[in-house]
């Protein structure tokens, strides 16, 4: 009785899919961002003149360095490489040094005193499984990006031209080797490719395979307390030449139109790999007028204008008010009117008061101290004008529905009249 195992993936891919791979590169030569999903690593190449080994004194230097800091992961500390980074320190130098993808025979200027020496340094900026494929895709691309300086050797002095002068020269790269990771469960039964951060917390080992296109195996690494069998090995070997025979196509053509958009003067680096329809940008489509122009109108009517957004003509149409200038950097449209605001009674109570307040201004006459209340006092009260400002006005209560002149007077004398009643009981 055979059983039937369905594999699902938290992302939704099948056990051999790789997940979406971005190659962008910077504005300077040899500097290039891998995104493989959500992992993202930079690769930036440098090279300075530096005296050869001896046991290899007409051979270049070519030295890998690996970053983890914290800000891709919080698992990595400041200052202290761990088990990790030194694993993916090592395999890129098997990968790349040992399969002598690079000819460093032609970085050497003068045998035995001075040679070029090519740095990679590869920066983890953000860690979400499969660090090992990300940082050999990286390197391998800012490598065969890079362009070093030319030099031109007099007796025993190296002149090193700058760019002006003479352009730079591309490192010779024989071939590509690239990593493919796969991971393996319950003793081997299960494998996946690429795996994730998630996925690879849970895999009993993983099996990391070196080669070209060229169907060479440039490093093999398996680690983890489980077994292989040869046919599993040999399995994910066939799968392996598939994926590098992708990835390899891939790093060609993102190469090729980098040289196209330099040689022909367009924009090119990580600004203009950023992606238009994500958060960080805010971009509006262009909105069209159409104005029918042929249609007579009769005079004294206005122009209707149609509105085109995004391919599609809108069935409302609305008319152009005319703009009437009052006076320099005044205009008026509408013809005016009434207000059509909102008015609760409070504040009209206060604009019947303020306007009684300025017709008795107008007749050189004093007002008193008037403050408007509500009946329940709970709100703040406005003074609209005081006598003295070193004192503060008493208040004076008037109802909402009494706001002519003479009840205002009135109230004003009533509350004199009691103020002097309540002196001359304090004096008796």
């Amino acid at each position: 009785m055979s059983t039937s195992f369905a594999l699902k993936r938290l992302d939704g891919r099948q056990a051999y899919d790789y997940r979406t791979l971005k190659i962008a590169f910077g504005y300077d030569r040899g500097c290039c961002r891998v995104d493989l999903g959500q992992t993202r690593v930079l690769a930036q190449v440098s090279c300075e003149i530096t005296s050869p080994k001896q046991q290899r004194p007409s051979d270049g230097v070519l030295f890998v360095n690996v970053e983890l800091s914290p800000m891709a992961s919080p698992v990595f500390e400041v200052g202290r490489m761990s088990d990790q980074g030194v694993e993916i320190n090592r395999i890129l130098e098997r990968c790349l040094k040992e399969s002598r993808c690079v000819d460093t025979e032609s970085l050497c200027i003068i045998a035995g005193e001075k040679v070029w020496q090519i740095r990679v340094d590869v920066h983890v900026m953000n860690h979400d499984g499969n660090l090992i494929d990300c940082s050999s895709i990286a390197a391998i691309t800012a490598l065969a990006h890079f362009r070093r300086p030319d030099v031109t050797v007099d007796g025993t002095d190296v002149i090193v031209h700058t760019i002006e002068e003479k352009d730079p020269l591309p490192l010779s790269v024989h071939h590509m080797p690239i990593c493919v990771s796969f991971s393996f469960y319950e003793q081997g039964k299960f494998l996946l490719v690429d795996p994730s951060d998630k996925e690879e917390k849970v895999m009993d080992g993983k099996m990391v395979i070196g080669m070209n296109k060229h169907r060479e195996i440039c490093s093999l690494q398996v680690t983890g307390q489980m077994l292989l069998l040869k046919d599993q090995v040999l399995r994910c070997s066939n799968i392996a030449v598939v994926k590098v025979t992708e990835i390899t196509e891939w790093i060609q053509k993102a190469l090729e139109n980098d040289r196209q958009a330099r040689s022909n003067g367009e924009r090119f680096g990580f600004r203009e790999a950023v992606v238009m329809d994500t958060v960080t940008t805010n971009q509006m489509n262009p909105e069209k007028i159409k104005v029918d122009e042929t249609d007579q109108s009769p005079a004294g009517s206005e122009d209707e204008v149609t509105m085109e957004t995004n391919g599609h003509l809108s069935d409302e149409t609305s008319k152009v008010p005319e703009v009437k200038i009052l006076a320099k950097g005044v205009g008026c449209i509408g013809d005016g009117g009434e207000s059509k605001w909102e008015v609760d009674d409070k504040m009209e109570e206060e604009i019947k008061l303020e306007s009684i307040l300025l017709a008795k201004k107008d007749k050189k006459e004093k007002p008193a101290d008037v403050v408007i209340l509500d009946d329940s006092d709970e709100e703040g009260t406005t003074t609209l004008q005081a006598d003295d400002l070193n004192t503060i006005p008493e208040r004076v209560v008037i109802p909402k529905k009494k706001l002519d002149s003479t009840d205002l007077s009135a109230a004003i004398k009533k509350k004199k009249k009691d103020k002097k009643k309540k002196k001359q009981k304090d004096v008796t």
